[in-house]
């Protein structure tokens, strides 16, 4: 039975909340529509969790996507491309609501997957599953390598969180377990994951193929374990505001939802991946207390009240570069040139591998150094030296 979205609930969500957790969920499924083709379920059953964090605790500059201290938002979960693409226009990014209407279109910046640097506000390509979960790992694992080469006393540079939603795919993926395992181990305790649990899959309910305990095997890990209604802002809220306060360890929020919530196929594998149909659309957005016409409807208080963050995010970014301006001129051999390391020799495992790690190097400056995994092998093979800048000047393109 579907449970309508206008029906009292315990959370703290005010009428323009839900207004904008609504909005975010009619630009999908009339996106889906239009497309006939996607993902409308997560968007749908994710709405009021997104929206808890785009607009109470990312920190992030629409005007900005590159600023180097936002917060990270990866959308491990790719096929609810929609929740991301809604939430970067309503916040103000450079991605117009013509867009969200080629979803999925040839040529337009609303693929069906995000994809990085071709969509503004997105942070990785994410398609394969326990993809992002990798990655969301790796910009976790780069704040803190950063933070420890370059943050000296009274000189926070890098300091943000990496947010990552994820879903029941992700997380049987192998990639999930190995990147996991590390994040844990390495206590990196600005990584927190929204799962999105609601315990439905492409052809079915994951019970078919799925029946671990999620949140044993993540306090195996060394992960902080904190479970949410998805559907209940101020739970959320709750859930998130936990997960910053533990620094020691990285956070897994399972976010108890409905997938398809709001629609007449909420609750079944149908609202994961294919378009409702006209008459369900109808049906959701009378559930969901929206005008039926017209199509991509977007109240202005909603836009009024989301891109509040064209606002802070400046003023934000502007505090960070005033401290970035102290920093250079405080310690100015470790801001100059980029904050470049000078040449070091690295260590090996073979001539064909220092052959490829030394041009990858110069064209991803970033990359930390190589691992020297086998040890004992490593004095047979001739060394490289690599010069490996690692950090730039936020005047210089990231």
């Amino acid at each position: 039975m579907t449970v309508s979205p206008n029906q009292p609930t315990a959370s703290a969500m005010s009428e323009l909340d839900r207004l904008c957790a609504n909005a975010i969920r009619v630009l999908a499924i009339d996106a889906v529509q239009q497309a006939n083709s996607g993902h409308p379920g997560l968007p749908l059953g994710m709405a009021d969790t997104a929206y808890v964090l785009w607009t109470r605790f990312l920190k992030h500059n629409p005007h900005d996507p590159a600023w180097p201290n936002r917060d990270r938002f990866v959308l491990s979960a790719g096929h609810g491309s929609m929740l991301l693409y809604a939430l970067l226009h309503l916040t103000g990014y450079d991605l117009p609501l013509d867009e969200i209407k080629r979803f999925r279109q040839w040529g337009a910046h609303t693929p069906g997957h995000p994809e990085y640097h071709y969509t503004a506000g997105v942070e990785t390509t994410t398609g394969p599953l326990g993809q992002g979960v990798g990655n969301g790992v790796g910009m976790a694992l780069a704040e803190r390598y950063l933070a420890a080469r370059f943050n000296r006393p009274g000189f926070p540079l890098v300091d943000h969180y990496t947010y990552v939603l994820c879903s029941d795919g992700d997380l049987m993926e192998g990639i999930s377990h190995e990147a996991c395992s590390l994040a844990g181990h390495l206590k990196l305790g600005k990584l927190i994951f929204l799962y999105d649990s609601n315990n439905i899959s492409l052809v079915g309910p994951t019970s078919l193929a799925f029946s671990e305990d999620v949140g044993k095997r993540f306090q195996a890990y060394n992960w902080q374990v904190l479970e949410a209604d998805a559907h209940n802002m101020a739970a959320v809220a709750q859930a998130l505001a936990e997960a910053q306060a533990d620094t020691a360890r990285p956070s897994l929020i399972i976010c108890h939802s409905h997938i398809g919530y709001g629609s007449p196929k909420q609750g079944t594998h149908k609202a994961h991946g294919e378009a409702l149909g006209v008459d369900a659309v109808k049906q959701t957005k009378e559930n969901l207390g929206w005008p039926l016409e017209p199509a991509f409807y977007v109240p202005g208080q909603v836009y009024e009240h989301m891109q509040i963050a064209t606002e802070v995010g400046p003023q934000r970014q502007a505090e960070w570069q005033a401290l970035f301006d102290r920093y250079r001129a405080a310690l100015p051999d470790m801001a100059s040139a980029g904050i470049r390391c000078t040449p070091k020799r690295c260590q090996m495992i073979g001539v064909a591998c220092c052959q490829v790690l030394r041009p990858t190097l110069r064209v991803l400056p970033h990359a930390p150094p190589p691992a020297r995994r086998l040890t004992p092998w490593r004095k047979r093979y001739p060394r490289c030296s690599v010069a490996q800048p690692i950090f730039i000047l936020p005047t210089t393109p990231i």
